[in-house]
């Protein structure tokens, strides 16, 4: 006959005692063809079976993590946001469009490549990178400093680079680029020496606002240097704005259409021109 093992009384309802039982089945801890709770324990103590939480958190708790997963993305940090999505799918609550868009987020964002941009940006490392876009050409850029930037539901790395070659943006800003991540499928990335910069170089834009708009306007903290209404100039308000390119200057402001004139200086309000130039002989019969 074999050793008795150390017996336990357990207190509880005839219920959970059945409950207990349907687990034992479950996992075929049995004793013949009887459930056998005693095994059941055993094999919980012995974690043979692991106890995991109960799959019963609420939609709330849900949509507050993946909108700290989409705070983290915004802010460029990736590895974060990639943190919270996998907690995110090891639950089984997620409706099944979330698990999806959470697992493509995983797929277009896990490239050792991007860790090793966010790194470098957050230790504020010089680094180089290397890549061959679409058109199967080969770029090398020298990067002093970098941010990750979310744009029209996409991500994209702002950065100054050595390199000026093939650059359309006005002199003094022409060491500054915005690069597409999702466009960019592999790359080479390499720690280099030297120093890294403060910013972007910047170059500050006068704007004057007219009508509806010089009313409604509400002020890019991040960005506007000043906004006033000019004395002599009743009802027209002035914006100086700081920018680092004058792509994406231009794609914000060329909406207000004639309620926004910019000033100066005059190779932005130059560049400006060609746009409404090429934009009007698109219309024209």
């Amino acid at each position: 006959m074999g050793r008795r093992g150390q017996s336990v009384t357990l207190s509880i309802s005839d219920r959970d005692k059945a409950l207990l039982e349907a687990l034992a089945l479950e996992y075929d801890m049995t004793w013949g063809e009887r459930p056998n709770i005693s095994k059941l324990v055993e094999a919980i103590a012995r974690k043979d079976l692991k106890i995991a939480p109960n799959h019963d958190w609420p939609p709330e708790r849900i949509q507050a993590l993946n909108q700290a997963r989409m705070s983290l993305v915004d802010s460029g940090k990736i590895a974060d946001a990639i943190t919270i999505t996998q907690l995110l799918c090891s639950r089984s609550e997620l409706t099944l469009p979330l698990r999806n868009e959470l697992e493509q987020f995983v797929i277009g964002h896990v490239h050792p490549w991007r860790i090793d941009i966010e790194r470098y940006i957050n230790r504020q490392q010089p680094f180089q990178l290397s890549y061959q876009d679409a058109r199967d050409i080969i770029w090398h850029f020298t990067i002093r400093h970098a941010r990750i930037v979310p744009r029209d539901e996409r991500q994209y790395l702002d950065c100054w680079c050595e390199e000026t070659e093939g650059s359309q943006d006005v002199p003094e800003l022409i060491h500054n680029r915005t690069l597409r991540l999702d466009r960019i499928t592999d790359a080479a990335i390499s720690a280099i020496k030297g120093p890294w910069h403060n910013d972007l170089d910047t170059l500050n834009v006068e704007m004057h606002l007219y009508e509806g708009l010089a009313f409604a306007y509400r002020s890019k903290k991040s960005r506007d240097i000043s906004v006033e209404w000019l004395p002599d100039k009743p009802q027209v308000r002035q914006v100086i704005r700081q920018i680092t390119s004058t792509f994406w200057f231009i794609r914000e402001v060329l909406p207000y259409g004639g309620d926004c004139e910019v000033i100066g200086p005059e190779s932005v309000r130059e560049k400006i021109h060609s746009e409404i130039q090429a934009l009007y002989h698109c219309y024209q019969d």
